[in-house]
């Protein structure tokens, strides 16, 4: 099964996302990390669970010990990983973050939207590119 790295530190945003994925029936495990240190040592394989290579990552900006854009850029700069896609999905809308992603080589920037309906939206629209459109590397 394809596995999705969520990096989200809020309990209410993980279970959001989760049962959003799952009305949307997107065949993927969304494996969680509550944070950047955690992210990185479970894509370095040096706690568990070990997710070494995930179809997708969706990063939070704001999180605790090490925010989602230091993330992003480690995983850029580390060979094994740069090839695996980051989309930021956050709630900020700040100019400054978005063009720091996307420098940083983020594959795309989310902001989350406060209507559930709107979140379901673009769930379904990242559905359709993520899942159904591009050709991702396999995590099987």
């Amino acid at each position: 099964m394809k596995k999705i790295l969520l990096v989200e530190d809020n309990p209410a945003d993980v279970l959001l996302t989760r049962r959003v994925f799952a009305q949307a029936d997107i065949n993927a495990e969304i494996i969680v990390a509550e944070d950047g240190v955690t992210a990185l040592e479970m894509l370095a394989g040096t706690t568990e669970p070990k997710v070494s290579d995930p179809v997708l990552i969706l990063m939070d900006i704001n999180m605790p010990r090490k925010n989602g854009k230091d993330v992003l850029k480690e995983i850029k700069a580390t060979t094994q990983l740069r090839h695996i896609p980051v989309v930021m999905l956050t709630t900020s809308d700040a100019r400054e973050d978005i063009r720091e992603s996307y420098e940083n080589y983020a594959s795309g920037y989310i902001v989350k939207p406060a209507r559930l309906g709107d979140f379901m939206k673009a769930v379904e629209t990242l559905k359709q590119f993520w899942f159904e459109t591009v050709t991702l590397s396999s995590s099987d």
